[in-house]
């Protein structure tokens, strides 16, 4: 760790980190891990072992965010948990979001599951003793905020996420849940590799101050202090984490 930087102690806390196979969501699980939580991941595959990485470190769990059954059964899987990451989600560039049936998938896949989930598991991070108390972290986006007309379906849900977030916090805080997002910009995972040298990468790199894409180790702390207790009387809030992007 460079000098100055930030370090968090979740030694004993229990972390589900959904879509925590790979990209953002295994950057996230990496930081937690290495903060001493024991860290839950899923991801679409039968096993951690059909990665192509290691994932050896986490407790592995199947599931299908699309499926409400997948869903349910992932929540009844879970015995103790004190943060939610709902991080599962991505885009249907290829199967046209223009669609009306595309369309509803994206939301489905990265709103409706991400409320579903955390429905599912809040009495669970109710009962956690971690200080600060129990949470949920969102994974929001840039097109939360602004038109990204390839995917309608991808940014109706991300904008969808921050108005989910200040609800559940609201709703929760007396119940000892804080709930709050964190919005990427332009980060690489396998998801927007698809955009590396075409003509919508230089635009996205233009209108961000920093002139560079991100990486998830970029991201990833911003998730651990949200859950942390440094940020107790944090909740309902989406922090951007995007090179300045937001502000351009």
């Amino acid at each position: 760790m460079s000098q100055g930087a930030a370090s968090y102690d979740f030694a004993g806390a229990h972390v589900l980190v959904t879509g925590g196979s790979n990209g953002i969501g295994l950057g996230i699980a990496r930081a937690f891990a290495d903060a001493g939580a024991a860290v839950t991941i899923t991801g679409r595959r039968p096993g951690a072992s059909d990665y192509d990485h290691d994932l050896s470190r986490f407790a592995y769990r199947t599931a299908e965010m699309t499926d409400p059954e997948s869903i349910d059964a992932l929540a009844a899987s879970v015995e103790r948990l004190d943060v939610l990451v709902n991080n599962a989600g991505g885009n249907l560039v290829v199967e046209d979001e223009w669609r009306p049936e595309t369309f509803e998938k994206a939301v489905g896949l990265s709103l409706f599951a991400s409320f579903r989930l955390a429905v599912r598991l809040r009495d669970r991070i109710v009962e956690s003793a971690i200080e600060g108390g129990g949470s949920v972290v969102n994974t929001a986006s840039m097109s939360s905020f602004r038109a990204v007309p390839m995917v309608p379906g991808y940014g109706a849900a991300k904008a969808g996420i921050v108005q989910m977030t200040m609800n559940m916090a609201a709703a929760w805080a007396q119940q000892g849940v804080r709930v709050n997002a964190v919005a990427p910009g332009f980060i690489e995972t396998n998801m927007t590799r698809l955009v590396k040298g075409t003509e919508f990468e230089k635009p996205e790199i233009e209108r961000t101050p920093m002139k560079r894409w991100g990486i998830p180790e970029d991201v990833a702390p911003a998730y651990l202090f949200l859950a942390s207790s440094a940020a107790r009387f944090i909740t309902g809030q989406t922090l951007c984490v995007d090179g300045g992007q937001s502000i351009a």
